[in-house]
Parts: structure tokens; sequence; C-alpha cells
């Protein structure tokens, strides 16, 4: 005999993980085929679903993309607004877990797509673009630059151009991201992170930290 209070918690449990599962299967559909060549009833249909209950959570492909940003992102972003407040004190340890941070829970995941597929979509959706850039973007870019800052007010850190030196860090970790979910198909030896990793922090902590007796650079 079946139990119907366990029935409806069950259904409960189903509709509540509908939007994450749609936007999970989005995710894979965006970054395989890129955002303009996936249809909404590839989506349904790769999350086990109808097209009519999509439509339940999500009226339109932006509001979809949208949801994959804000679910998969968002916690990302959340968890490095946190490590500033706990690690502050610490600039050269918080900057390098901001970084650290973003490759770990970004780009050797599944999110790392979604950079690529924004590099490749900016132009051709530009209102995507805004929106990825004010929820991602901005806010990421505001860490690492905090980070920076407070390491050049305490003496740890050379003064530089906070903006620019901001795009130089982050460079090489969307191009290791952007490697792995392309050309390491045909070269996987060339960015193995590895060896990538331990030889940027290398080059970026020397270049950045104050030596004693050594000066500022021009």
């Amino acid at each position: 005999m079946s139990d119907p209070v366990r029935a409806r918690s069950n259904g409960r449990r189903r509709k509540e993980a509908r939007p994450s599962e749609l936007a999970e299967a989005a995710l894979g559909l965006f970054v395989e085929k890129g955002y303009a060549a996936t249809r909404l009833d590839e989506v349904a249909a790769r999350a086990g679903v109808s097209k009519g209950t999509l439509y339940l959570y999500f009226d339109s492909k932006e509001s979809l993309f949208k949801a994959v940003i804000t679910m998969g992102i968002d916690p990302v972003m959340a968890r490095g607004e946190s490590m500033f407040e706990e690690l502050r004190d610490d600039p050269v340890a918080l900057l390098r877990a901001l970084l650290a941070g973003w490759w770990e829970l970004v780009g050797a995941t599944e999110l790392a797509g979604i950079p690529k597929l924004m590099i490749a979509e900016a132009r051709n959706f530009p209102e995507l673009a805004r929106f990825y850039h004010e929820e991602v973007i901005s806010r990421g870019r505001a860490l690492v630059a905090g980070a920076l800052e407070l390491g050049i007010e305490r003496g740890l850190i050379r003064r530089v151009d906070v903006p620019s030196a901001v795009q130089v860090l982050m460079a090489p970790l969307l191009m290791l991201s952007v490697w792995r979910t392309s050309f390491a198909v045909c070269d996987a030896d060339a960015c193995r992170p590895e060896k990538y990793l331990p030889t940027y922090f290398d080059l970026i902590l020397n270049g950045l930290l104050v030596r004693p007796g050594a000066g500022e650079l021009p």
C-alpha cells in the first residue's frame, strides 16, 4: 500500500528540484551548442520533462540563461565575498585564496563553460553580456581589487594600477579554463593545471610582493 504522505513529500521534492535540473541541462547545452543554437525543447528533453513543464519555471530562453548564471555563479561570488571578510587581515593570503577559489569552483568545473560561452556570444547578445558583466565580472573584479588595495595599504604589495592588475591576474585563469574546455582535446599537456597553477602563482606573487630593499618599479 502506498504512503500518501511520502508520495506528497516526494512530489514536493521533485517539483523543487526541477529549476536546478533544468538549469543544469541548459548549461550543458549552452556550452555544447552555443546560446543561439540551443532550443528550449532540447533543454526540456535533456532534463526529462515536457516543454510545458519548463515554461512553468522559465518564460523564455533568456530567463533560463539568467537562472543558469544565478544558480551556478552566485554561490561562487557569495563564497568569495565571505572569504574576503574572513581573510582581510592577510591580504596576500586573501588574494591567493580568491584566485585559487575561482579556479576550484569555476575553472575546474562544468561552470568553466560559461566564460567561454560569454566570450563567444557577448557581441551577439549584448543584454545577456551586460547581465553577466554586472552579476559576475564586476563582483569578481571588486573582490580581487579589494585584496590588492588592502595589500598596497599595508605595504605588502607594490603600488600598481589596480584595475589593470585585476585584468592581468584574471586573464591567465580564464585562458586556462577556456583551454581546458576547447584545445585540450588537441593538446592536453600545454595547460595542465597541476603544472600551470604553481607557475602562475609563483610569477604573480613574485611580481606583486614588496621585496625589502628592492624599491618600486617605474
